[in-house]
C-alpha cells in the first residue's frame, strides 16, 4: 500500500503533502522520540501525538513514509514548515493510535 491508499482506505485528511506514492510496508506507534527513533522500521506509518519540530527530525532519520497525528493532534507552524522544505507527508485523524493500527494491519497483511 502507499500513502494515497492509505489516505482514501483510512480516511486521513493531508496536513501537509510530501510523496503520496511512497509506500507502507509497515506501522509503528510511539510518543518518546528517542525510542521511534531506534525503532521505527523504514517506510512505516508512524502513529503519534508528537506534532512539533523534533518529530520531523526523527521522521527523516527514521525513514518513514509518513507521520500520522492521531486524537485530532495538532501540527505547529514551524513543523509544518520543515515537513514541506523536507517533502515529509503528515496526515491527521481523530481515532487513537489503537483503532487505526488496527486498520493498517488488516490493510498490509
Amino acid at each position: 500500500m502507499n500513502v494515497k491508499e492509505a489516505i482514501e482506505k483510512l480516511n486521513l485528511k493531508i496536513l501537509v503533502e510530501g510523496d503520496l506514492e511512497r509506500e507502507i510496508t509497515d506501522c509503528y506507534i510511539g510518543d518518546l522520540l528517542s525510542w521511534v527513533m531506534g525503532r521505527a522500521g523504514e517506510d512505516s506509518i508512524w502513529l503519534t501525538v508528537m506534532g512539533n519540530i523534533n518529530s520531523i527530525a526523527v521522521a527523516t532519520l527514521a525513514d518513514v513514509s509518513c507521520i500520522v497525528l492521531v486524537e485530532n493532534a495538532t501540527l505547529d507552524e514551524d513543523a509544518k514548515a520543515k515537513a514541506e522544505a523536507l517533502d515529509i507527508t503528515i496526515l491527521g485523524c481523530e481515532e487513537n493510535s489503537y483503532k487505526l493500527a488496527t486498520k493498517i494491519y488488516e490493510l498490509l497483511k
